[in-house]
């Protein structure tokens, strides 16, 4: 559609290109947005601070996070944990005291109760020479009483509760505490995290001369620690538990598989001591990561 096209307005039919222009401007509907390259992030930046890493280390599941930044993240977890359990207890005791309280109340009600059943209960001797004027007198007795005590019934129905005063509302309780979880969750993966399970992880510098900031202002920074290959986005790669060292998917599969010994250190490998380390996407959509950013809003509908 040409640039004179989508800006006609005097067609008959309500085109896509507008629908989509005044859904941007109105503000309703949900938007997405596909995500370049600028804001995708590097594969040797921490997941926490998206900056690049000077004292890198990996999860159990790939993800890269500078140790600073993760340790304070684990401290900081540990301390509202420790706040969630401790409003958790406190809340407790309240509902431990207000049950014995209210069990209390109930014993002494049972007790009261008990007691006026027992007054109400009187032994009296027939007299068998009473004359009928005394039963009759007091069946009209017992039908007034009776009376009264149907009108009293139906005067307190009659008198509703009014919801509009306040001191009739119900009154709103105070939501109930779960019993926190003790353990810290990764802020990526939302696994399990314990400090023993951060890896060290050893880049192998493209240029060794070069200091760390002159290092950062480069593109391509490191290569395989075996193949001297230059690692990105858009090249896989993994971490090597026993040294710490990066090579590439490639390599892991041509060279290390097949012994399964770490070419630095000379240990033995297993399966889970090789670490596919989480990359970010390249930009393009052959590179197997959503590049799509949805934005929900409210929707109008008829």
């Amino acid at each position: 559609m040409t640039r004179h096209g989508k800006n006609c307005t005097a067609g008959a039919v309500y085109t896509y290109h507008e629908k989509k222009k005044d859904t941007a401007a109105s503000g309703y509907g949900t938007q997405s947005v596909r995500l370049g390259k600028d804001a995708i992030k590097d594969f040797d930046c921490c997941c926490l601070s998206l900056q690049p890493c000077r004292d890198p280390v990996v999860t159990k599941d790939g993800y890269l996070y500078e140790k600073e930044a993760i340790l304070q993240y684990i401290l900081h977890q540990k301390t509202e944990i420790a706040k969630k359990m401790k409003a958790y207890e406190k809340q407790k005791q309240a509902l431990k005291s207000e049950g014995q309280l209210e069990s209390k109340s109930e014993e002494r009600e049972r007790a009261e109760k008990f007691k006026q059943r027992e007054n109400n209960i009187v032994s009296k001797p027939i007299n068998p020479f009473t004359s009928e004027k005394s039963k009759d007198e007091g069946s009209q007795k017992g039908s007034s009483s009776s009376t009264s005590s149907d009108t009293g019934a139906s005067s307190s129905s009659s008198a509703l509760p009014s919801f509009w005063i306040p001191s009739l509302t119900p009154e709103a309780k105070p939501t109930l505490l779960k019993k926190p979880s003790k353990t810290v969750l990764c802020p990526m993966s939302g696994c399990p995290l314990k400090m023993s399970d951060l890896i060290s992880v050893r880049f192998t510098p493209l240029d060794s001369s070069l200091d760390r900031v002159a290092l950062l202002t480069r593109q391509d920074r490191y290569v395989c620690a075996v193949t001297k290959d230059t690692l990105g986005n858009s090249v896989p790669c993994a971490v090597l538990k026993p040294s710490g060292v990066v090579v590439t998917m490639e390599c892991v599969e041509k060279l290390i598989q097949k012994d399964m010994i770490d070419p630095v250190t000379g240990d033995k490998l297993k399966e889970k001591d090789i670490i596919p380390l989480q990359r970010g996407g390249t930009g393009f959509a052959g590179s197997g990561v959503d590049l799509k950013a949805k934005e929900a809003r409210p929707v109008m509908q008829a």
